[in-house]
């Protein structure tokens, strides 16, 4: 297990539709790939993570929601759609991709998805509130959509140089990672 790197907002694989998973040929390797995932969800505090959030070309995302006075609720959804969608709600959101930054954004209030889960067996979820929020996001992000483009265009200008300024601060983090320390 170990906790894999974020991409930020601005790399392109972010802005990128994910390949559909072949689960046979992904199989022997998906419960390490798993475990990675939600280790490095569960560090940054996340609600969910999809593949290409860890440079992973793959239609594949997680969620794992805490819920008060009830077990969390943690799924996988491979090759996920969503079929159904119902009402509205607006509200803050955050992304792991863009640590820092949270606008308001419009979902559905209830989605259907239909997916294939951990197992490679085909599972429909029917949700609705965060878990919906969390599903349609984690779709987006599978789609190559951030949450930002779901915003009105005046606010995504408003978010511009709010956007610039962690844009920058998240190349020196990433770059501060990357240095080799020299020898004595």
């Amino acid at each position: 297990m170990s906790i894999k790197r974020i991409c930020k907002y601005g790399e392109k694989i972010l802005e990128k539709k994910t390949k559909k998973v072949n689960f046979g040929e992904l199989k022997k390797e998906l419960p390490a790939l798993l475990m990675d995932m939600f280790e490095t969800m569960e560090a940054v505090g996340g609600a969910g993570l999809a593949a290409n959030q860890i440079g992973l070309d793959l239609r594949l995302a997680i969620i794992k929601i805490n819920r008060e006075d009830e077990p969390p609720l943690s799924i996988v959804i491979i090759n996920p759609e969503i079929v159904e969608k119902h009402g509205s709600m607006y509200e803050e959101e955050g992304c792991l991709s863009f640590p820092g930054l949270f606008a308001k954004v419009r979902r559905a209030a209830k989605v259907k998805v239909r997916a294939l889960n951990e197992k490679g067996l085909p599972i429909e979820v029917n949700a609705e509130g965060l878990f919906a929020k969390a599903l349609q996001h984690e779709i987006d992000h599978l789609d190559g959509v951030v949450f930002i483009s779901r915003l009105p265009l005046m606010s995504r200008l408003r978010l511009k140089p709010a956007l610039l300024k962690l844009k920058s601060q998240w190349k020196k983090i990433d770059e501060s990672k990357m240095k080799i320390p020299k020898p004595l």
